[in-house]
């Protein structure tokens, strides 16, 4: 069992060495197998190629027109490499972005709390917040106002009804 285990975690990582293109030994066809590189691409490619051999992924893209490093992380991601090595720039460089709105949300927040409130923002914030609490009770008593006149309106109406009511089973007695 274990080494049916062993063989095919060595079919599998032989699989994944051959799935990896270097783009300065690969043909034509195996270019064109990489998702992402259409046949003006692999021209591109070989013709730079035949200036000379692609040093880093910075080189490839930079002589390779129409390759930025967005696609040079898809590229890499789909199997291409440069010199056995896969594109890590872009990745690192949206790390660092990352972290630096990390760090400037953390100065902000840190700078807020640090900050002292004064009397008169205390004060001011005080007087919003008991304004607000005076229209929302306002509101409560109006609606209960508007809810209660209607109650009597429909009890005044039944009331109104109901001799009329009376009259009339007394008529037909």
């Amino acid at each position: 069992m274990l080494k049916k285990i062993l063989a095919v975690l060595v079919m599998l990582y032989a699989a994944l060495a051959m799935a990896a293109v270097d783009v300065n030994k690969a043909t034509d066809a195996e270019l064109d197998g990489i998702k992402g590189i259409g046949p003006a691409i692999t021209k591109l490619i070989t013709t730079e190629r035949k200036k000379g051999e692609f040093k880093t992924w910075q080189d490839f893209i930079d002589r390779v027109k129409g390759v930025g490093e967005k696609s040079a992380v898809k590229l890499s991601e789909n199997g291409l490499t440069v010199n056995g090595q896969s594109f890590k720039g872009a990745a690192m460089k949206a790390d660092q972005k990352e972290d630096r709105k990390e760090a400037k949300a953390a100065a902000k927040e840190e700078k807020k709390d640090a900050k002292p409130m004064t009397a008169a923002v205390e004060e001011k914030k005080e007087t919003r917040a008991e304004k607000k609490a005076e229209k929302k009770a306002e509101k409560k008593t109006e609606k209960e106002a508007r809810a209660e006149a209607k109650t009597d309106k429909k009890d005044a109406k039944a009331e109104a009804a109901k001799p009329a009511a009376s009259a009339a089973s007394a008529a037909k007695k």
